[in-house]
């Protein structure tokens, strides 16, 4: 296993680290050190900074707009991206439906999406999940019934992510219902203004609007809209799910908020002394500091072998796992820190909203709203139950 950086790649280090430093506005970093969900236009406004550099989409090929980078410069520019505060690029079109389009895309396809993915021209938003139908995807039951030229949608999606910016949806729909679940499936790519289809809030536990229901009343879908082949949908989900898997772990964004957790412990105080002097408090931050130490380690580890060739099998699960549960402990231990305050929550718009200053310390703001958004961290992505079930059968042959 080697863990050393080349010349070339200390150099690509700098210039990303430069990069960051000099276009990444204040005000988007001060949301994504709360943990503050985005605007709309705050998305557009940084990724389109990042499309203009070329630095969009890490995992892209070149012919499609990729930087053509190695493993190595792409698991370099993500640990610098996630150490300089950065907020996540909006993953479903990036990360997520390009990839798709790309690969299994027609010619047609991917000259009239991947352009607008790459230039954030257009947002995406995913509709997979449904009432009973979450972690068992391929029971879904919304159906796509074909007529001419269009297929007609009706049904429902739930716990869709952002589908209130999103211009357009990529969808797994029933177009056999006679056979068994995973070979009747296809996968659409539907624009949200069209007529019926609906979207409506779900307000989560942090009391914030990122999620939501979509509903399918007739909405017409061109046949021209479906990737691939009909029924084959279950193939492209499958293929979209690894991709969705690989990304969370998250090493350097849990450095980014334990390098945050150690800033705000330092401001407040505990039995008159600083809450890092707190011999118990300090002891919890280290056991999550050699956590984070260690998977950082692993990730490094599985990044060799696969410069090596060799491909990896329920590694990207048990990273996730424990990316997932290290990502909630900090959250955890923000909010603790706070001591009282930690539970005077106010949503973002309500502390928009006052004219007196925020409850308590002012970096308070933001810390309990990101904690409870995160207690979903063992479940998008596949459920950390869904993993251990993957590395159960992929690694110990169970």
């Amino acid at each position: 296993m080697d863990l050393s950086f080349s010349d070339e790649d200390l150099a690509f280090r700098t210039e990303v680290r430069e990069f960051l430093a000099d276009n990444l506005p204040v005000g988007i970093k001060d949301r994504s050190d709360r943990g503050l969900h985005f605007l709309r236009d705050d998305i557009i406004v940084w990724q389109k900074k990042l499309a203009e550099k070329g630095w969009i989409a890490p995992n892209w090929p070149e012919e499609h707009g990729g930087p053509g980078w190695s493993l190595t410069k792409k698991f370099i520019f993500n640990h610098e991206y996630f150490m300089s505060g950065a907020p996540q690029v909006s993953a479903f079109g990036i990360s997520m439906v390009g990839p798709v389009i790309y690969t299994f895309g027609n010619d047609e396809q991917k000259a009239k999406y991947l352009p607008d993915i790459i230039n954030t021209d257009a947002l995406w938003c995913q509709g997979y999940s449904e009432p009973g139908s979450g972690s068992d995807l391929a029971s879904l039951k919304t159906r796509a019934v074909r007529d001419g030229d269009d297929y007609v949608v009706n049904g429902q999606k739930i716990w869709t992510s952002w589908a209130h910016y999103a211009d357009m949806m990529f969808c797994l729909v029933r177009t056999d219902p006679d056979v068994k679940n995973q070979e009747g499936i296809s996968f659409l790519l539907i624009d949200m203004k069209t007529p019926g289809l609906t979207v409506r809030p779900i307000i989560g536990i942090d009391l914030e609007h990122s999620l939501n229901e979509v509903f399918f009343d007739d909405v017409r879908v061109p046949v021209a809209n479906r990737i691939g082949e009909e029924n084959m949908g279950w193939t492209y989900a499958k293929f979209l799910l690894g991709n969705e898997r690989n990304m969370v772990a998250r090493v350097a964004r849990s450095k980014y908020q334990l390098n945050r957790l150690m800033e705000v412990a330092g401001k407040e105080t505990a039995y008159g002394q600083s809450l890092l002097d707190d011999a118990d408090f300090k002891k919890r931050i280290a056991r999550v500091e050699v956590d984070l130490m260690a998977l950082e380690y692993s990730e490094l580890r599985y990044l060799s072998q696969e410069i090596a060739g060799r491909k990896l099998t329920g590694e990207p699960s048990m990273l996730k796992i424990k990316g997932a549960e290290l990502a909630q402990s900090i959250k955890e231990l923000l909010v603790e820190a706070l001591g009282m305050y930690g539970l005077a929550y106010e949503t973002d718009e309500e502390m928009s909203q006052r004219n007196d200053g925020p409850l308590g310390p002012e970096h308070a703001h933001g810390l309990q709203a990101d904690n409870l958004y995160q207690r979903a961290a063992t479940i998008y992505g596949g459920t950390n139950e869904i993993q251990r079930n993957i590395i159960a059968k992929a690694m110990l042959g169970l």
